[in-house]
């Protein structure tokens, strides 16, 4: 009897805070991470690496006397955030454009 109970217990704290959509959710977001990932390092850095002038700028380095610092490893995954964050950015408001929220 007490093993039912905190079964339908458990049960209702799944329904009431839509766990199995969060989960959902959170998949989905994974995988549309790894697709955009993708979209950024097979399609768009290779185009924006033909405007930077030589093609080993990922792996620069700045030494500080016995430490190396590196800043182009640093700048491509800057600029894979950028793209990543505008194209989320697109979808959403692609997605969600009939749920515009009307700020007061």
């Amino acid at each position: 009897m007490k093993k039912l109970k905190v079964q339908k217990e458990f049960m209702d704290f799944l329904k009431e805070y839509k766990i199995v959509a969060l989960a959902i959710a959170f998949i989905m977001g994974a995988a549309a991470t790894t697709l955009i990932k993708s979209l950024v390092d097979n399609i768009i850095m290779p185009i924006i690496t033909v405007f930077i002038p030589s093609g080993s700028w990922k792996t620069a380095t700045y030494s500080l006397g016995s430490i190396a610092i590196g800043w182009g490893s640093f700048l491509s995954e800057l600029i894979s955030f950028f793209i990543i964050a505008v194209v989320v950015f697109i979808v959403v408001k692609k997605v969600m454009k009939d749920d515009k929220i009307t700020k007061e």
